[in-house]
């Protein structure tokens, strides 16, 4: 039995949840993917899946095996990257997950400048405002755009600060005048974003220290690009973070309000699962995200 060729096969099957999803990803057989890992079984003497007609899923001992088995395979591609490659060459598939907005107003072009550099490599690229599990549904990382927090189940690599802006269009502030105090917000038309954990309350730091206020959310939306076009519509007052309105407050589309104002900053990071060596393509990956927008300061300078 060629045991790495097993071990593919089996944290394959893992990750994609099934010997189908396993061996179209290989470019293999079913029949083979399941040798491979039978052989396997066979080789441990454990039963490392629970198999039924619908579904499946890793047993006790195949969770603990996956463990190992990441890190062995790991281990292998990092040692064949840095005898016979170039740190410069990749291959295989990288399943990513981001933000909808950032997705498609800024990684989009990004992956596709990425991967003209690297056409070995296939990207499978989802975009949704949820929070995934990495591991769970299998995915080599995912960007997020969030308040630091500490996660220990994964690492954690920063690649830019991402800043919020508070603003509205010209037509709506002739109308209703600019508010001097985030405490008008609880009766002005405030569009909000409704994946915040805090709800409608908004935080803010000013001159005179913190302010919370509860928001009168006209519109409630889990997709900031929603909320910028009803605020240029003249809708009501947004906050969102800086690069989804950056073109909007250059062309003076929407204006900044309450300047001396600030919500908490927000952190684009990768998130990916811990290994003791970063594979290859993901290493290639966050190296390009951190070169492409780790200097992204008009994010936090659109005033």
């Amino acid at each position: 039995m060629d045991k790495f060729a097993a071990l593919k096969a089996f944290v394959s099957v893992a990750e994609r949840g099934g010997f189908a999803a396993a061996a179209r990803e290989r470019g293999q057989s079913r029949s083979a993917v399941n040798r491979f890992v039978i052989a396997l079984e066979d080789e441990l003497g454990a039963q490392l899946f629970n198999r039924t007609t619908r579904q499946v899923s890793l047993t006790a001992e195949g969770v603990a095996f996956y463990e190992r088995a990441v890190f062995i395979l790991s281990v292998l591609e990092d040692a064949e990257r840095d005898v016979g490659a170039s740190r410069h060459e990749s291959a295989g598939q990288l399943r990513v997950n981001a933000p909808m907005s950032f997705g498609t107003l800024h990684l989009g072009t990004a992956v596709a400048e990425f991967m003209s550099g690297h056409p070995k490599l296939r990207i499978e690229l989802h975009l949704n405002d949820r929070i995934v599990d990495v591991i769970e549904e299998g995915f080599d990382l995912a960007i997020r755009i969030a308040e630091p927090r500490e996660d220990t189940t994964l690492v954690d690599l920063r690649i830019c600060d991402v800043g919020r802006v508070i603003c509205a269009s010209p037509d709506y502030l002739r109308a209703h005048g600019p508010p001097a105090h985030p405490r008008e917000l609880k009766t002005r038309r405030c569009l909000h974003y409704g994946n915040l954990p805090s709800g409608n309350l908004w935080r803010l730091t000013g001159p005179g220290g913190n302010v919370s206020v509860h928001v009168n959310n006209v519109l409630c939306s889990n997709n900031g690009e929603v909320l910028r076009d009803a605020a240029v519509r003249g809708i009501g007052i947004t906050m969102v973070p800086g690069f989804i309105v950056e073109q909007e407050l250059r062309t003076g589309r929407l204006v900044t309000i309450l300047d001396d104002f600030h919500a908490p900053q927000l952190v684009l990071t990768a998130i990916y699962p811990p290994t003791r060596y970063l594979s290859a393509k993901i290493r290639l990956f966050t190296d390009f995200l951190i070169a492409r927008f780790g200097n992204s300061s008009s994010w936090n300078h659109v005033r």
